[in-house]
C-alpha cells in the first residue's frame, strides 16, 4: 500500500463518489464528460484531492480520488458542482433544452470511503490490538 505524507501525517484516503444529473437526464456524452473532468481537475488541487479514475453513463460519473486529512470534501463537492453546473450549462446549450432550471447535478450523492483493507479485517486487528501485552502479563 502506497502512503501519502505531509508535515504532520501519513495517510491513504481514497473515496468514490457518485454525482447523478438531474431528473436522470442523459445528457452526458464524451466530449460533456471530459469537460466536467477538466473542471474536476481545475478545482480538486484547491482542496488537496487528486483524481484517480472517471467513468461516466449517460445520466451519472463514478469518481474516484485520493484526498488529504484536511480536505474539506463537501465544500469541495459543493463548489465543484456548482462550478461546473454553470460551465456546462453555458459551454453546451443543448444541455439546456433537457435540464431547464439551473441545475445540472441531483442536490444527492452517493461518498463512499475506500480502502486497502475491508473493515472486517480493520475491525480484527483493532480488536487484537494490545493482546500480546496482556498475554505477557498474564505469564509474569
Amino acid at each position: 500500500m502506497k502512503l501519502d505524507s505531509n508535515a504532520h501525517s501519513v495517510f491513504s484516503l481514497h473515496y468514490h463518489l457518485i454525482l447523478v444529473i438531474k431528473y436522470r437526464r442523459q445528457v452526458f456524452e464524451d466530449n460533456i464528460s471530459d469537460r466536467a473532468r477538466e473542471i474536476f481537475e481545475y478545482i480538486a488541487p484547491k482542496y488537496n484531492i487528486t483524481l484517480e479514475e472517471w467513468k461516466y453513463e449517460k445520466d451519472h460519473v463514478h469518481i474516484l480520488f485520493q484526498a488529504h486529512p484536511n480536505t474539506e470534501i463537501s465544500k469541495f463537492i459543493n463548489a465543484y458542482k456548482s462550478a461546473s453546473s454553470r460551465l456546462l450549462k453555458k459551454e453546451f446549450p443543448k444541455i439546456r433544452q433537457e435540464l431547464w432550471k439551473e441545475y445540472f447535478w441531483s442536490q444527492s450523492f452517493c461518498l463512499l470511503a475506500t480502502g486497502d483493507a475491508p473493515t472486517e479485517v480493520i475491525k480484527n486487528y483493532i480488536e487484537s490490538q494490545g493482546q500480546e501485552d496482556r498475554r505477557r502479563k498474564k505469564q509474569d
